[in-house]
C-alpha cells in the first residue's frame, strides 16, 4: 500500500512552523526534508524517524519499524502528537547534515 498525498500534506502541516517543510516522492512513498535536510520518511502513511541516541529519551515508548524490505530499523512517530512530533523533529534537524551535492557528468 502506498502512502496517500493526502496524508503526506497532513504531515508536513502537522510541523509547519519548524522550518521550511517540503517533500519529495520517492519509489511510491515520500521523503519529508526541513530546512533541505531529510528528516522525516513516510511509507504505508506511517510515519518513520532514524533511531539515533539524540531523540532515544523522547522516543522510549515509541513503536519500532522498518519503512521497507532491507531498512534499518525506525522510530514511529505519533504526529498527531504535535508537540512531540515537532520536538523530535528539531533535535533531529539539528544533528542531521545537509546532503553531499552530486557532481554531474
Amino acid at each position: 500500500m502506498a502512502t496517500s498525498l493526502s496524508f503526506v500534506e497532513y504531515v508536513c502541516e502537522q510541523i509547519h512552523d519548524i522550518g521550511e517543510i517540503r517533500y519529495r516522492k520517492m519509489f511510491g512513498e515520500y521523503m519529508v526534508y526541513v530546512n533541505d535536510k531529510p528528516i522525516i520518511l513516510i511509507c504505508d502513511d506511517t510515519v518513520f524517524v532514524k533511531k539515533l541516541d539524540s531523540i532515544s529519551s523522547m522516543m522510549n515508548h515509541a513503536s519500532i519499524g522498518y519503512p521497507y524490505k532491507g531498512a534499518k530499523e525506525h522510530y514511529i512517530l505519533d504526529i498527531d502528537n504535535v508537540n512531540l512530533a515537532k520536538e523530535v523533529i528539531t533535535k533531529l534537524e539539528n544533528v542531521t547534515p545537509l546532503p553531499k551535492k552530486k557532481n554531474k557528468k
